[in-house]
């Protein structure tokens, strides 16, 4: 292993802990700054959004309306195929939300990204989540519906 391969982790890394502080705090600048600006993201799998940057900015501004906080917990980084300016990484995440009046409810699953190098650090160009579980949300499991269609 190299010092560049090294060096592309760390930055991998560092671009998760962005993505979650950028979600947890709102920051839609932030969260613009992790996207290349033809990103498509898909978070229909919780029953999200599939759009672009500027219409998941649009819908997660105003469905996080409703969390008084959220704390993305990124885990278990793993970078699936890298060629020298793209990467192909999967990783976890765990998120407990506490809904205005203080009724917490929890999610995880795996986020999907097809990084790019550009000049100001890895971006994502795609985007994929896929929700795994949900605990205590008003909204029911959404992954059982998704899991009785498979079978």
């Amino acid at each position: 292993m190299d010092i560049e391969h090294v060096v592309d982790r760390i930055e991998i890394t560092d671009f998760f802990s962005r993505y979650a502080r950028a979600v947890d705090t709102r920051d839609w600048d932030l969260y613009r700054t992790l996207f290349t600006t033809d990103a498509h993201i898909d978070y229909s799998s919780s029953g999200g959004s599939v759009g672009n940057l500027e219409e998941t900015v649009s819908f997660l501004s105003k469905s996080l309306d409703m969390f008084e906080m959220s704390q993305h917990l990124v885990t278990n980084i793993e970078v699936l195929e890298k060629e020298e300016n793209k990467a192909d990484v999967l990783a976890l995440f765990n998120n407990p939300m506490r809904l205005k009046g203080g009724e917490i409810w929890f999610v995880g699953g795996k986020y999907r990204h097809e990084l790019i190098r550009s000049d100001s650090g890895w971006k994502s160009r795609k985007l994929v989540e896929e929700t795994l579980w949900f605990d205590r949300s008003p909204f029911g499991d959404l992954t059982r519906g998704n899991s009785e269609e498979k079978e």
